[in-house]
């Protein structure tokens, strides 16, 4: 499979000062399965998308190498189990309805995150949500009352239970 790609592009992938990996999700047609196939082929890198990411309603169980998105980051209603070693989302975290069972290494959500209707029972490594943070339907909206939750994560608006 080739990949044809612009000069502009060509330099996001290869002019790397760390060893993180910067994607335009749009490079890759908005296709996860198109990219997932190009990071195997390099050997699954760690990398970021420096965009938004649509996986709803998506088939897949894990994030697994992507440390961070840029924008917005969608997964609502999908098979999501992990969200892998992503550590950092620039816009709205939807994890709602979603098969998610673990935040694993994410620290924060610059915008809003939705948990509502998960089964995620801890917030983890979360230290900060910008936005307001959802967890109507969710086991942790039983387990904490919402002083509890701003004792552990810096909630920017309000935290619904």
């Amino acid at each position: 499979m080739k990949y044809i790609i612009n000069e502009r592009q060509y330099k996001l992938l290869t002019e790397q000062e760390e060893e993180i990996l910067r994607v335009p999700f749009a490079m890759f047609s908005y296709k996860w399965n198109v990219l997932q196939k190009f990071l195997e082929r390099r050997g699954f890198p760690m990398y970021e998308i420096t965009d938004d990411l649509d996986l709803r309603y998506a088939n897949v169980k894990s994030l697994g190498n992507l440390t961070s998105v840029g924008g917005n980051l969608t997964l609502y209603k999908s098979n999501i189990k992990s969200l892998g070693n992503l550590t950092s989302v620039g816009g709205n975290l939807d994890l709602s309805v979603s098969n998610i069972e673990s935040l694993g290494n994410l620290t924060s959500v610059r915008n809003n995150l939705n948990l509502y209707n998960t089964k995620i029972e801890s917030l983890g490594n979360l230290t900060s949500v910008g936005g307001y943070l959802d967890l109507k339907g969710s086991p942790i909206s039983k387990k904490y009352t919402k002083k509890e939750i701003r004792s552990i994560v810096e909630v920017g608006e309000g935290i619904y239970l």
